[in-house]
């Protein structure tokens, strides 16, 4: 699955625009490699986002197509 795209089924970003923004602007890293928001994530990765000055690291359980409001929580585990 695409970046953008799990950041926003996920819900840590609200928007696909604003996680394909961030993407583009170098604020996402995927295993510790900035990330374009066509970039392929899958269970497993470390995905670091900047955000102003606080970072965000998350580590992917499961990616899926479709979540609900309540499953998205289950698809990333906070790290930091």
């Amino acid at each position: 699955m695409r970046i953008d795209k799990f950041l926003k089924l996920s819900r840590i970003i609200k928007r696909r625009t604003l996680a394909n923004e961030a993407c583009e602007a170098g604020r996402v890293k995927i295993n510790g490699k900035v990330a374009k928001p066509s970039s392929e994530v899958k269970p497993g990765d470390i995905i670091e986002i900047s955000f102003g000055n606080k970072m965000t690291k998350v580590e992917v359980l499961s990616v899926a197509e479709h979540v609900t409001k309540e499953g998205a929580a289950e698809l990333f585990r906070i790290l930091e």
